[in-house]
C-alpha cells in the first residue's frame, strides 16, 4: 500500500514548514490572548525542531533520516532558518541539530508527583524567530515548496511522501489554490506530497480538527484552506486516532482556529506519521 516507504539514511523523507509571517500574525491567539500568534507558533516550530533531532539521535551521533525546512512568508519569502542554515530550504537533520541560532533557559512548570506544581529549567533551542509584517503571500510560499520539494523527490524518487505543514492566520492575499496542486501533485513511488494546513484565529471558537466536510466552517477562508488541505491516507488516520484525534476515512488534513494545543497536537501527528518508520538497521 501506498505511504509505507521505509525510512533510512539511505532513503529519508522530508517535513517542511510553511510559516505565516504577514502583520496579523503579531494578533493574540484567540483562546489564549495573552500570547501573539507569531511568538507562540515559533516556539511549537523550535520544539518540534528539538523533538525531531532527538528522534534521529542515536549512540553514533545523529542519523540523517529526515530533510527538514522552515519557509517564512511575509514580508519576504524564503527559508526562516537563520545562520549557517539560511542559504537553503531543506536542511539535513544533523544540520539542524549543530546550528541553532542560540540556545536559551527557560522555566517549565511540572507535576511534582505530590500534588503541587515545581519550576524546572529546560535548554530551548531556537531556530526560527518570531516574526509579524507585511502581507500573506501564500501562493508564493506554495511554489518555493514546490520547487525545493520536486528537487528533493529527484534525488530520493521512492522516499515516504513528504510532508507539508501550513500555518497561517488564514486570509492569503495571493491566490494558493494552482500552487497548491502542482504542490499536491508531486509525488514519489510511494505516494503524493501532502499539504496540511493549520489555521490559527484570534477568534475564541472552539478548534475544528480533520474535518471530513467544509460544512461546519464559518467563513471561506477556512474553507479555502480546507479545500487546499490532502485527504488523510490511511496510515495517517491511524497516526490520528493514536494521538486522540477523532477522524474518518474522508478526513483532511486541516485544523480551524488553533490554539498552541491543538497547533501543537496537528504537529506532532504529522511530523510523527511521516518519521516514526526508520529502519532497524538505519
Amino acid at each position: 500500500m501506498p505511504y509505507d516507504a521505509e525510512i533510512s539514511r539511505a532513503n529519508p523523507t522530508c517535513v517542511l514548514f510553511l510559516l505565516d509571517q504577514s502583520g496579523s500574525m503579531a494578533e493574540p491567539f484567540g483562546q489564549q490572548p495573552g500570547k501573539a500568534k507569531k511568538d507562540g507558533v515559533a516556539d511549537v516550530i523550535n520544539k518540534f525542531l528539538y523533538d525531531l533531532v532527538i528522534k534521529c539521535s542515536r549512540d553514533a551521533g545523529i542519523y540523517e533520516y529526515l530533510r527538514v525546512g522552515v519557509i517564512g512568508y511575509g514580508v519576504h519569502v524564503r527559508s526562516a532558518l537563520g545562520g549557517p542554515l539560511a542559504g537553503s530550504v531543506l536542511q539535513m537533520i544533523g544540520a539542524i541539530a549543530t546550528n541553532p541560532l542560540r540556545v536559551e533557559q527557560r522555566t517549565r512548570r511540572e507535576d511534582d508527583g505530590a500534588g503541587g506544581v515545581i519550576e524546572r529549567k529546560i535548554k530551548f533551542p531556537v531556530w526560527v524567530e518570531p516574526m509579524a509584517n507585511g502581507k500573506t503571500p501564500m501562493a508564493e510560499a506554495l511554489n518555493l515548496a514546490y520547487e525545493s520539494i520536486d528537487a528533493f523527490i529527484r534525488e530520493k524518487p521512492d522516499c515516504f511522501p513528504p510532508v507539508v505543514i501550513n500555518i497561517t492566520d488564514g486570509i492569503p492575499t495571493t491566490e494558493p489554490r494552482p500552487a497548491s496542486e502542482a504542490l499536491r501533485a508531486l509525488k514519489s513511488s510511494n505516494g503524493n506530497v501532502l499539504l496540511f494546513n493549520i489555521h490559527v484565529s484570534d477568534k475564541p471558537d472552539r478548534p475544528i480538527e480533520f474535518p471530513d466536510a467544509e460544512t461546519n466552517l464559518p467563513d471561506k477562508f477556512a474553507k479555502l484552506l480546507y479545500r487546499l488541505s490532502s485527504t488523510l491516507p490511511a496510515p495517517f488516520v491511524a497516526a490520528a486516532q493514536s494521538e486522540g484525534f477523532q477522524v474518518s476515512p474522508q478526513s483532511r488534513g486541516f485544523v480551524f482556529n488553533g490554539d498552541l494545543v491543538s497547533v501543537a497536537r496537528f504537529i506532532s501527528f504529522g511530523t510523527r506519521a511521516a518519521q516514526d518508520r526508520p529502519s532497524p538497521t538505519g
